[in-house]
């Protein structure tokens, strides 16, 4: 049996992929999109030629970077099942339906601009192609063992990381002897609000272990939310602008319960609120068609109360031209848009607008990949380009950790630590290189147990 590392490797935190291979049957886990740049770029491939068998994809969530690729795969030639959780494929079809939408945009932009005699830049994919791949996403429940390929049983566990994310277990007859590899998939933090604490498995022969904040713990989610009420109460008694880079599936749906419960609870005044993204729009719809994943804290918030009452002045704005508005709009406000890393989208818009104003805040709520305009402004960049300008950065830019759908080091060891006794073999991924180092002195030190982590293209036998 070996497992082919086809993203999220060698210092990468994008383009999550795994090929097992056994003598039976071969089988993909996630098939992320690789983001970051140009460097990223040349990696957006499919993860394997579409001619080649492959019995079945399972999915551990929605992210890009886990789903992205899919449509390449399905465009070369695969037809077959892709498996998720059912929260998981509704928002993996209105994740790849943005993605299109947004790689169709950039090459029509790229060509407008393109010289006399370039080459025709053509966009990774269309929406036609992500259409036939919504055709092939397949339903799975949790904690129950289901055959997806021949000789190989599958079980997704809550990740506590979004909404229909999960863990997932291979229990595997590779030339008749059994073998159970586990994907820890992305980890969410414990205490987390809205979605339930991830359920970790319990005996493996080998686990792959995401370690993107293997060497740090978070700031406590309670003082986190304690900074940004307190950056909200000072810009609407200033008159000021927040503008939150949002995720738009998680982070957004986290921030406008957490202004919800700050307008109930009378911390600040109702104030202007846009969700200026389309993505978190519809992200938010399916969210309420999942209460059975919300925690007890976040069901028993919603039966105290209309959440609608408390988010009265929250504007959608779902047109470019509503986005447009909103610069015309006096403070206080706060914007909610997308994309989460400042890699595109409409806070691109907002930040080239109101980066050069000391009035402005950004909070950046989520993590920031190398390269990415949002990890030079965490990294304090005083000056930034941006559609081909020189903006001045002289607003102030908050780094809000707590808020991180990510668990920190201490709850990656608390799942591991259920696992742990059976004395798996550990392989670290989707994590930088300091993060990963650090994380696989804890596990050997903690638990006797040396770590492996691969680079690219590696394979890894069992």
């Amino acid at each position: 049996m070996k497992i082919s590392i086809l993203g999220a490797a060698g210092g990468e935190v994008t383009g999550s992929a795994y090929l097992v291979e056994t003598d039976r049957a071969r089988v993909l886990i996630d098939c992320g999109l690789f983001q970051g740049g140009k460097k990223a770029d040349v990696l957006n491939v499919p993860p394997v030629a579409g001619n080649e068998r492959l019995d079945a994809v399972l999915l551990t969530h929605a992210h890009l970077d886990h789903t992205g690729r899919l449509p390449l795969l399905t465009r070369t030639g695969y037809q077959g099942p892709i498996k998720a959780t059912p929260a998981t494929m509704e928002l993996t079809a209105l994740i790849l339906r943005d993605s299109a939408k947004l790689q169709v945009s950039e090459a029509e932009r790229a060509n407008r601009k393109r010289k006399a005699g370039r080459p025709e830049v053509l966009p990774l994919y269309t929406p036609e192609n992500v259409e036939v791949t919504i055709q092939q996403l397949a339903p799975v429940p949790y904690q129950q063992a289901l055959e997806v390929a021949p000789g190989i049983r599958a079980t997704w566990a809550e990740a506590g990381h979004m909404l229909g994310s999960a863990s997932i277990q291979l229990e595997v007859q590779d030339k008749g002897k059994p073998k159970r590899v586990v994907f820890s998939g992305d980890l969410g933090p414990k205490g987390a609000p809205i979605l339930r604490d991830f359920e970790p498995f319990h005996r493996a022969d080998m686990v792959f272990l995401e370690s993107t904040y293997g060497n740090r713990d978070h700031r406590p989610f309670e003082d986190t939310v304690k900074e940004f009420t307190g950056i909200v109460q000072e810009a609407v008694q200033n008159g000021g602008k927040i503008f939150v880079p949002t995720f738009a599936v998680g982070r957004a749906q986290l921030l406008t319960m957490l202004l919800a419960w700050m307008f109930r609870n009378k911390k600040v005044r109702p104030f202007p609120i846009f969700l200026d993204s389309p993505m978190a729009i519809e992200a938010s719809k399916i969210y309420q068609h999942h209460p059975e994943l919300f925690d007890d804290e976040m069901n028993a918030f919603l039966k105290q109360g209309a959440v609608g009452h408390d988010l009265r002045t929250l504007k959608l704005s779902i047109t470019a031209e509503d986005s447009k508005k909103i610069n015309d709009e006096p403070g206080p406000f706060l914007v909610l848009a997308g994309a989460g890393m400042c890699n595109g989208g409409r806070i691109m818009h907002h930040l080239r607008h109101n980066l050069a104003r000391p009035e402005t805040h950004v909070a950046i709520v989520g993590y920031q990949a190398g390269g990415t305009l949002g990890r030079m402004l965490v990294d304090g960049k005083k000056e930034v380009a941006m559609f081909g300008e020189k903006i001045q950065v002289k607003a102030r830019v908050h780094t809000l950790g707590g808020f991180s759908a990510h668990a920190g080091q201490k709850d990656l060891l608390a799942w591991f630590e259920t696992i742990a006794p059976s004395k798996p073999k550990v392989v670290l991924t989707h994590g930088e290189d300091e993060p990963r180092g650090a994380l696989a002195k804890l596990i050997q030190s903690r638990f006797g147990l040396r770590s492996t982590s691969p680079k690219l293209q590696d394979v890894i036998t069992l």
